[in-house]
């Protein structure tokens, strides 16, 4: 059952989502329990006349790495990361995690000196894209870790997938291309309106998005995708919000988070579950407290969550920030 998944995925992504064009150089950024999306990705780049490259990224080598690095290793950037960051056209960046809370445990200031090591690369790549140099795609794969966290067997966790990628349609490809003119209609009908109020069950909030654009979210830089986002004028939101659904970022889990904004920042934050990192990614720098995305999630093929914010910011009439 789901034979044809990563070969139908593959299509999708070099076809649809960041197409591949003949000379293109493309790295398949991989979590090695994605491996069969990897090969069938690096076959499809091949015949679309593309040159891939892989990178593996091991999940079990993550937590070794956090466990004995030293302090000098935790700020070293290896110099082959941003020769391929600065050289390739595409990424694909295939998400698969063995086991999604395996570095719960690891001390928030062990992340985030390994987080600024990585700062250089991390400006290249939103340099890059900035400027349309570097195209790049998230894409996820069954793990019967990610199936768990979904509170799933590892069989229905891949057919939720297959079916939020619209891999059950007679043309995937032609799918994502209706859903994307069906969405430029949403954006249309909200770009030149310049105020948004959210009013529900734990939900109070105001803020103007003015001259500021909502974005089709259709397919290209995630996959699946869904949903239609701005960005906030920064000192303009207010209210408090009561988050409805648990979430996992950079391994960690934080569930029950209450949130309250003034004049664009928070300034009361609380969660039930992870709290202490909750805060301390609030005081990571002097613009964390700030709200940086505002979107209503799209996709009606995902109606449950997952713990997997790739999946869960798409469900289709919900919001997220």
């Amino acid at each position: 059952m789901f034979d044809d998944f990563a070969p139908k995925l593959a299509k999708v992504l070099t076809e649809y989502s960041q197409p591949v064009n003949p000379g293109d150089t493309v790295t398949i950024y991989g979590a090695a329990d994605a491996m069969p999306l990897v090969e069938a990705l690096y076959e499809a780049v091949l015949r679309r006349g593309g040159h891939p490259t892989v990178e593996l990224r091991y999940s079990q080598l993550q937590e070794m790495f956090y466990r004995h690095a030293n302090d000098d290793q935790l700020a070293y950037l290896p110099p082959q990361a941003m020769t391929w960051i600065e050289q390739t056209d595409i990424m694909y960046n295939l998400k698969a995690e063995r086991n999604p809370l395996s570095l719960t445990n690891v001390p928030t200031e062990k992340r985030a000196k390994a987080r600024e090591a990585l700062r250089p690369f991390t400006e290249a790549y939103f340099r890059r894209f900035g400027d349309g140099s570097l195209r790049w795609t998230i894409a996820a794969w069954p793990t019967e870790g990610l199936a768990q966290l979904a509170e799933m067997g590892l069989l229905d966790y891949t057919e939720f997938i297959y079916k939020a990628c619209a891999l059950d349609q007679d043309d995937p490809v032609q799918h994502w291309l209706a859903f994307k003119a069906r969405q430029d209609k949403l954006v249309q009908w909200m770009n030149g309106k310049k105020h948004c109020e959210v009013r529900g069950p734990g939900i109070e909030i105001d803020f103007d998005f003015t001259d500021r654009l909502w974005v089709n979210a259709h397919g290209d830089l995630n996959m699946p995708d869904g949903e239609i986002y701005t960005g906030p004028v920064e000192e303009s939101v207010n209210g408090h919000v009561e988050f409805s659904y648990p979430t996992v970022y950079l391994n960690r889990q934080v569930s029950g988070v209450k949130l309250t904004f003034k004049d664009g920042v928070v300034v009361e934050a609380s969660a039930e579950k992870g709290e202490d990192y909750l805060l301390a990614q609030l005081d990571l720098d002097a613009g964390a407290r700030r709200l940086g995305e505002f979107a209503i999630g799209t996709n009606t093929g995902i109606q449950q969550v997952t713990g997997d914010t790739l999946f869960d910011e798409k469900i289709g009439g919900t919001i997220h920030m």
